[in-house]
């Protein structure tokens, strides 16, 4: 199962896709250790830590937070301490877990760090980590703000066809699929020079996109539902559209993109990795902590409440979807000539 699907004409002629290691001391029980460590058949998971790879407010910050409440409310943990380590496309906190010497340490990651570990030439790499599950795929909303001028998407698309890089916008990481989605939808306006004309302002959670918005600064926004869904509610941002194939079940008024003559589906999809070199019995007790998480009651609320696609998978199977991915998004930055 891929994260998204492409518009088949068009692939994604202009995304700009585009460490310091910050040491995070993680609280764990009796389930601990040293990553890569003896060999013995480590004791229940008491606690773990997670790590969000951005600034609060965004997607990866909702899904760490979520995750964290769950198991503990569960009771599957004593504890679960959130860490936000922003910057660089989810980069900067993936250089602190492959640092981390706790095994019982989570890290959301998804599809804005498989591209930016390719822009940003990063050192650490996703699949040098250990995957332990994919969680969820979500959809992502174009947003203007609540009194532009704009009230469709074909309004916003002709005037930014038209104007170019007079409109900006703003969304996740540079290279990221917000920024993936916005070139696609300046391609499909007609646009020939999508790199030279495209005004995105990238940022490091879905809070600073929505100061932008509110402030005036952008004319419009690109983010996952989730993160945009309370002002949309609250009317202090339109949305225009929605990227899934079917409406988004937090936004089941918002028209897809293929509804509106748009030929582009496009989803995110987040998930768990832990540290790199772990021992097989360390992410076995991981994926098992996760696999509990995944059948609670507590879980399928949150995935209710924030609108999240189930999209779980583990072991082999999120290891192999994880190649595919990477493999996809290398050759689609070869295809845009941004990686040789």
């Amino acid at each position: 199962m891929t994260q998204h699907t492409r518009t088949p004409a068009r692939l994604i002629a202009g995304a700009f896709l585009g460490a310091a290691a910050l040491a995070l001391t993680a609280c764990s029980g009796a389930g601990g250790g040293t990553a890569g460590g003896g060999g013995e058949e480590p004791a229940a998971i008491q606690s773990v830590s997670v790590i969000a790879p951005a600034d609060p407010g965004g997607g990866w910050d909702q899904t760490a937070r979520a995750a964290a409440e769950a198991l503990t409310s569960a009771g599957l943990v004593s504890s679960a301490p959130v860490t936000n380590i922003g910057g660089a496309g989810g980069t900067i906190g993936l250089a602190s877990l492959a640092t981390e010497t706790d095994p019982n340490t989570l890290m959301i990651t998804g599809s804005v760090m498989v591209g930016a570990v390719e822009t940003n030439q990063s050192e650490n790499r996703i699949e040098d980590m250990t995957p332990i599950a994919r969680l969820t795929e979500e959809p992502l909303v174009l947003v203007v703000p609540g009194d532009s001028e704009y009230d469709t998407l074909d309004d916003f698309l002709s005037d930014w066809a038209e104007q170019g890089a007079s409109l900006p916008i703003t969304g996740g990481s540079s290279g990221g699929i917000d920024n993936i989605l916005a070139a696609q939808l300046l391609e499909d306006a007609g646009v020939e020079d999508v790199v030279g004309s495209l005004n995105y302002i990238a940022n490091a959670g879905g809070g600073e996109a929505v100061t932008l918005l509110l402030s005036g600064q952008v004319a419009a926004g690109i983010s996952g539902v989730g993160e945009f869904a309370e002002q949309i509610k609250a009317g202090e941002l339109k949305a225009l559209a929605v990227s899934s194939a079917e409406p988004a079940a937090l936004l089941p008024d918002v028209p897809t993109l293929q509804e509106q003559g748009v030929d582009i589906t496009l989803t995110n999809w987040r998930g768990l990795i832990a540290p790199g070199g772990i021992e097989d019995a360390q992410k076995e007790a991981l994926v098992g902590l996760v696999t509990d998480l995944h059948e609670t009651e507590e879980w399928t609320e949150t995935l209710e409440t924030n609108g999240w696609t189930d999209a779980f998978l583990t072991g082999d199977d999120f290891s192999s979807f994880l190649e595919e991915d990477i493999a996809t998004t290398q050759d689609t930055l070869r295809t845009l000539g941004i990686i040789e």
